[in-house]
């Protein structure tokens, strides 16, 4: 039986591609992991925070889901937030340290599932990350008296500033007007 001895070279050459191919979707695998272990790094210097606490007094001062996001850049599940759908007067601080983050004003319904803001009560009391985790540019808000995660902000939002700030509900707590503020 006669082989055509061009057949062993178009298999080979097949067999190639296929290595190629393969080789290129575990470089972007490898990658899109790389990213998002990237997601739980940060610049921030624990040491340089206003409030410097152990992982161990987190846990003990956090509920776990507290935790989870603001501690390990976690999410809640969209819509079920406590602040999604609440539009009561008040200001709204980190659910870790305290630091004011939003005033009731700037809040909106965005109806992306969680509190949205178009604009911070203090910007001093954010930092902001490029985050490219889940294959997605985003900015990440942090929380800069403690680093806790916030949530992102978008380029989409509403006049006067054009941001959305979606915030999880679980980083947060909140103070209606006329309350006094707790001595820390």
């Amino acid at each position: 039986m006669k082989t055509k001895r061009g057949s062993g070279v178009k298999r080979c050459m097949f067999l190639r591609s296929g290595i190629i191919i393969q080789l290129i979707i575990n470089l972007i695998a490898f990658s899109a992991c790389s990213q998002n272990a990237g997601r739980h790094e940060s610049s921030i210097n624990p040491q340089k925070m206003a409030v410097n606490k152990t992982e161990e007094q987190w846990k003990k001062e956090l509920t776990p889901l507290q935790y989870n996001v603001l501690r390990q850049k976690g999410t809640e599940r969209p819509f079920t937030g406590e602040f999604d759908d609440f539009f009561e007067e008040g200001d709204y601080s980190c659910a870790a340290c305290g630091a004011l983050l939003f005033h009731s004003s700037a809040k909106y319904n965005s109806g992306c599932g969680w509190p949205a803001f178009f604009e911070p009560a203090d910007s001093l009391n954010m930092l902001f990350k490029r985050d490219l985790s889940y294959g997605m540019v985003r900015t990440e808000v942090m929380c800069a008296q403690c680093g806790g995660h916030l949530g992102h902000v978008f380029d989409d939002g509403p006049k006067p500033t054009g941001v959305r700030y979606c915030i999880n509900s679980v980083s947060m707590v909140f103070k209606p007007s006329g309350q006094k503020k707790s001595p820390e």
